[in-house]
């Protein structure tokens, strides 16, 4: 999978520093588009002709996220958009206009939204001050074939087949701490794992080496909509979409058929490589964690860090596969 080189955001135009001037944000929306389309284009055809993609679809299965969603350009919280009067965002959603000026409504956005802000500003602040731990070695994903044969959850055929899966997570310490992997292990493997992750201990356990953790700032961005400037959606969808690659890889299942080579985790050169990879995507998401963080708390204002620790508050997905 390439990766597709992502577009800076325009500089703000006069109208001072909130405000920006018509051509500028049409710029700027116009290179979003053409970047979302580039990204999703391969998912798009697939999804047209009724083919699907193990590695490279799974952002669209596990996250309520459609690429029409990813198309549209938002500015952000915080920023208005000048000569905007009969354009889409005249009448949106979340979205008011005063003097030919639209603006995310933040007031009417907190009424429907206000839980799930809160809960992501909580999520994204314990994860941001917590040390990234780099001790997994992605046995998450063999964790949820575990004593299953050959007739597993995955379509994919097993790289080492059954017993050499098996054989790999009963010689490994298991150490997940994210939910939405651990929810996925089989009966067999749930009680190997040192921790018991759940929804209610997310905010406690969620770190910043996890690659679902990095992958999940996608859901944030879900989440919040509007509020996060489109650009920095795209990177978040980016960082994912390359988690992904790296969680297959690592994974027991055989990718091959995809053109991807194998991260062998259970060798210690395989061990390495992983880990190296882990460290340049906690890199890559530290600062896409503190912007989003910055959309919440200027959502919230500074000294509300939110109430929902123990809950979702955003309605996570609960879909069945992974």
């Amino acid at each position: 999978m390439s990766a597709v080189a992502a577009i800076p955001p325009a500089a703000p135009v006069a109208f001072g520093p909130s405000v920006l001037a018509a051509d500028n944000w049409s710029a700027r929306e116009a290179a979003h588009v053409r970047r979302a389309d580039d990204l999703t284009a391969g998912h798009r055809e697939r999804r047209a002709r009724d083919a699907s993609h193990a590695v490279e679809d799974f952002l669209f299965t596990y996250y309520p996220l459609r690429p029409s969603h990813l198309r549209r350009w938002s500015p952000g919280v915080g920023v208005g958009l000048a000569g905007a009067a009969g354009t889409r965002f005249d009448g949106a959603r979340w979205f008011a206009m005063h003097d030919g000026v639209a603006r995310l409504d933040e007031a009417a956005y907190l009424a429907d939204r206000g839980a799930a802000v809160r809960f992501h500003a909580r999520l994204l602040h314990a994860v941001a001050h917590r040390p990234a731990t780099f001790s997994c070695f992605g046995l998450h994903e063999w964790a949820m074939v575990y004593r299953e044969g050959e007739d597993h959850r995955h379509p994919l055929p097993l790289r080492l087949g059954a017993a050499g899966t098996d054989a790999v997570v009963e010689s490994h310490r298991i150490t997940c701490s994210h939910v939405d992997a651990f929810r996925f292990f089989t009966p067999s493997a749930r009680g190997l794992n040192v921790l018991q992750p759940s929804r209610e201990t997310q905010v406690v356990l969620d770190q910043p080496g996890c690659l679902h953790v990095g992958m999940d700032l996608l859901k944030t961005v879900v989440h919040l909509g509007p509020a996060v400037p489109g650009e920095l959606a795209l990177d978040a969808f980016t960082l994912a979409r390359d988690i992904r690659v790296l969680d297959m890889r690592a994974s027991p299942y055989d990718v091959s058929g995809y053109g991807l080579d194998a991260v062998a985790i259970e060798t210690p050169a395989g061990k390495a490589e992983y880990v190296a990879a882990q460290r340049t995507f906690a890199e890559r998401a530290e600062p896409l964690r503190a912007a989003l963080l910055d959309v919440c708390r200027t959502l919230l204002g500074d000294g509300d860090a939110g109430a929902d620790a123990g809950t979702d508050g955003a309605g996570a997905s609960r879909r069945p596969e992974r």
